[in-house]
């Protein structure tokens, strides 16, 4: 990773560089969002045709964990804040908790007595 630093020569300068500097902030924020988007529609796409397996539930759990890291790759470089990314935490939070959703969903299938069907999501 390559440093810089860069200083402003005067206040309109140091502003500027600030909104440039915040707008690809929140341009990346919400590239995160839109991946958060995805991960939930792909989640809500296996309930829907009932694919519960340990296997894809490992798959899902590895695209979330890729999603924690990109987030606090972001967030370490977020320096001011965006308002961008509390709505990425808030996104992530829930993509958590869709995830959570989609284990119970498949322990719930896996340990199903044999012959019994078990409800789509």
């Amino acid at each position: 990773m390559l440093m810089l630093d860069a200083a402003a020569r005067d206040e309109p300068s140091r502003a500027s560089l600030i909104r440039e500097f915040n707008a690809a902030r929140a341009e990346e924020w919400t590239e995160f969002v839109s991946e958060c988007d995805k991960y939930e529609a792909e989640i809500a796409k296996e309930k829907r045709i009932g694919k519960l397996t340990v296997a894809e539930l490992d798959e899902e759990e590895q695209s979330l964990d890729r999603l924690r890291r990109w987030f606090r790759e972001l967030k370490a470089r977020d320096i001011y804040g965006v308002a961008e990314g509390v709505q990425a935490e808030d996104r992530l939070k829930h993509c958590t908790e869709v995830l959570d959703g989609y284990a119970d969903d498949v322990y719930q299938a896996v340990h199903a007595p044999l012959g019994q069907e078990v409800p789509n999501a």
